[in-house]
């Protein structure tokens, strides 16, 4: 006889009220049971995660007093938003602030470039001045519109154990519109250090996981041309290191005009988990 024909032939026996009671302790076991599951669920993916708690803060900027005076006079004051990023873990900070500075410092940045020296707070205030000076120097006295410049990082969440944010900018110098840029980070808590595309492969396996993302790349094509060829003479596939981890594969970001058109964005190619097997190292693959 199985548990539920055993507690029904019991309780056949049983006083009406004791049987409201024997089901009233039944449910009170379930709830426990299904509590106590989602407990260990919780603890389970926190043990994963570095406890991150992140925000950001801007970065200390006012424009020089003769500036200032200028544009409050033409009412096309420069946009200055750029913002540092504060977490809860200092070694993340440095390395994702000094990133920042980088970007702020050279106009034309490159994708995950080594940073050979760190820039100053000098440094970072010299390069803003001269960009919010550069709009004087470049514009007509009667042009209304005014340069911008925004970067901001944020936090993207964890996959597995390690950690990922991802910083934007912005940049407007007038024309017919600005230029967007953005660049992944992933930070191993447990090496405190961080994480490149080439840290997360197998030895030897570059140019597989370069085959996929070319797959990946003739897939969007496909969306919005039927003609690959053609549209690969003007726009060729290249492999950017430029990525981040999702809960379903590797995400590849391409910065405007990369592999496309302005209108194109900036292009997320996606490699699947399901093709990774063997190409990146087993702790990046979620379990």
């Amino acid at each position: 006889m199985d548990a539920a024909n055993q507690f029904n032939s019991d309780a056949s026996m049983l006083p009406i009220h004791s049987i409201h009671l024997l089901k009233k302790i039944g449910r009170m076991r379930l709830i426990v049971m299904l509590a106590s599951g989602l407990l260990a669920g919780t603890m389970s993916a926190s043990a994963n995660a570095a406890n991150v708690i992140s925000s950001t803060t801007y970065i200390d900027y006012q424009l020089p007093e003769k500036i200032q005076d200028i544009c409050n006079e033409r009412d096309n004051c420069p946009k200055i938003e750029a913002k540092y990023l504060k977490t809860n873990h200092t070694w993340i900070n440095e390395i994702t602030n000094a990133r920042i500075d980088y970007l702020l410092v050279n106009s034309k940045p490159t994708e995950s470039a080594p940073i050979k020296t760190k820039s100053s707070q000098a440094d970072v205030q010299a390069a803003l001045n001269d960009f919010v000076r550069s709009q004087f120097t470049d514009t007509p006295e009667d042009r209304q519109w005014a340069y911008e410049l925004m970067v901001t990082p944020k936090y993207l969440g964890h996959v597995g154990d390690v950690e990922l944010f991802e910083i934007e900018s912005y940049l407007y110098t007038g024309g017919a519109h600005g230029m967007s840029y953005s660049e992944y980070l992933i930070f191993d808590p447990s090496a405190k250090k961080q994480i490149t595309l080439d840290d997360m492969l197998v030895a030897g396996k570059k140019s597989r996981f370069k085959t996929l993302a070319y797959d990946a790349y003739q897939a969007w094509v496909k969306t919005f041309d039927t003609n690959v060829r053609s549209y690969e003479k003007n726009w060729p596939f290249t492999l950017s290191d430029n990525v981040t981890l999702t809960d379903k594969g590797i995400d590849i970001l391409y910065q405007p005009y990369a592999i496309g058109p302005y209108a194109s964005g900036m292009p997320i190619l996606s490699v699947p988990y399901s093709q990774l097997d063997g190409v990146i190292k087993p702790r990046f693959i979620p379990k």
